[in-house]
């Protein structure tokens, strides 16, 4: 929430703004509460961990569980996020995500093309995290109506990372393909029911005529030498590799489970029915979820470049980066 004034702290694994090669210590202080102070529900929350978590941990401590199952733990990645992201920009690679759809309303479908290059100032002018400004009174009305009723709402994100170079993630195992472990990371993130790449869940309903990327002979002087898609439908990974158009991926979020209006629950000393408590939460964090995504899609691609253009400084990496890319305009 707004409120919150937290930030993160960089306390070890740098030296005059460079890493040194140790691990990153970050520290982030949560100066609103403490788990110590605060009461423990007598009810699980639906759509929450609490019931299954208090199953699985053999205790009556919904408080316990709701606390490691926050969302909050994102915040550290998310800042994490950020030294990833620095060293793709390095090399002209962006990620890039905005709001699709909230709550059931969805942007202008050409919301991406007609921001164009000034996508960032439009983003950054949204309430939604969205592109599309004609849209934001109805997102507005939408969430005061949820807040109202005492509801939340869900919705749906996409991130966009330009400037991949074919042959990124690796084809070998089904743990080491770049779709899995970035599906993984989308996943991670707490309320995430559904991630799709490229067309998703439309290319089961199609032809393969309809769904597969045609390869065409690149524009003179491409930068990933000399073939090229005619299409991006896979969304930039096939194979559990980069093929060079932009990644491309849709992430879904389910409602915040916590409502002011409660939802059926049980007491867990009574066994009667009830409602369940109200913790304090907004009526949806899809925009803030799109946040997240850039950051975890930054740590997962991030590890995938290195692991790709290893070394032990950013020059060993840029001379890695080269030589990938001159041995692609020879095949």
């Amino acid at each position: 929430m707004r409120i919150e004034k937290d930030h993160a702290v960089l306390v070890a694994g740098t030296r005059k703004g460079l890493t040194l090669g140790s691990p990153l210590a970050l520290s982030i202080e949560n100066r609103d509460a403490t788990i110590e102070d605060l009461p423990v529900p007598t009810d699980p929350r639906p759509g929450h961990a609490d019931l299954a978590g208090c199953q699985r941990m053999g205790n009556r401590d919904p408080r316990a569980i709701m606390e490691r199952a926050s969302a909050r733990e994102t915040a550290m990645r998310v800042a994490l996020g950020g030294v990833a992201r620095q060293v793709l920009e390095a090399f002209g690679i962006e990620i890039f995500a905005h709001v699709l759809e909230l709550g059931g309303i969805p942007v202008r479908p050409d919301a991406w093309e007609a921001a164009g290059a000034e996508r960032h100032a439009i983003r950054a002018a949204s309430a939604f995290q969205s592109l599309d400004p004609d849209c934001e009174q109805r997102l507005t009305a939408r969430v005061d109506g949820a807040r109202e009723a005492g509801d939340s709402l869900g919705g749906v994100f996409e991130v966009r990372v330009m400037g991949l170079p074919p042959g990124i993630g690796s084809h070998m195992s089904g743990p080491e393909r770049l779709t899995s472990r970035l599906g993984g990371a989308f996943f991670s993130i707490p309320a995430m029911k559904g991630v799709e790449f490229g067309l998703g869940f439309e290319s089961a309903r199609l032809p393969g005529s309809q769904v597969h990327d045609a390869i065409v002979p690149a524009r003179k002087g491409a930068p990933w030498g000399r073939f090229a898609r005619a299409s991006n439908r896979a969304g930039g990974l096939e194979g559990g590799l980069t093929t060079g158009e932009p990644l491309l991926a849709r992430v879904a979020m389910k409602p915040i489970p916590t409502l002011r209006a409660g939802v059926p629950s049980v007491d867990f000393e009574s066994g009667e029915a009830t409602r369940s408590t109200y913790q304090r939460s907004d009526v949806t964090s899809v925009p803030a979820a799109s946040v997240v995504g850039e950051a975890v899609a930054a740590l997962e691609l991030g590890a995938a470049f290195l692991e790709a253009f290893s070394g032990a400084s950013m020059d060993h990496v840029r001379a890695a980066w080269e030589d990938h890319l001159g041995r692609l305009r020879k095949i």
